[in-house]
């Protein structure tokens, strides 16, 4: 009886699944499309605030890459201060120095570019 209950169960499921998603093709877009739908969406968010919310990401992004870069410099420093006279623990926290330092300046030379793009002006 339990096993009958189940195969109906199926069957029904699978009828309704099968009648809906062929309706839901049927259906037609009637809207303004890409355009228009761009346009409602300017207003949604603020119309050209979407450049200064972005650039203002950027800049706090840039700004903890460079502060996580200052704290490896400083835990690198308690490598060296811990290895003990250890030669492969001094070139391990040298290497971490020099990487940081290298990240460091990639991550200011992203900032200057970031504020030379957003002191360009906008077309609109």
């Amino acid at each position: 009886m339990l096993a009958l209950h189940t195969r109906i169960s199926a069957l029904c499921t699978a009828a309704f699944v099968a009648v809906s998603t062929g309706a839901a093709y049927a259906s037609e877009y009637s809207g303004a499309g890409l355009t228009g739908g761009a346009g409602s969406a300017s207003t949604v968010v603020g119309g050209n605030l979407i450049r200064p919310t972005v650039i203002t990401i950027v800049k706090k992004v840039l700004s903890y890459m460079a502060l996580a870069a200052v704290v490896v410099i400083v835990i690198a420093g308690i490598i060296l201060v811990f290895s003990g006279g250890n030669d492969e623990n001094k070139e391990r926290a040298k290497r971490i120095v020099f990487f940081a330092i290298a990240g460091l300046i990639v991550i200011l030379l992203a900032q200057g570019l970031v504020e030379i793009l957003a002191s360009i002006p906008t077309t609109n």
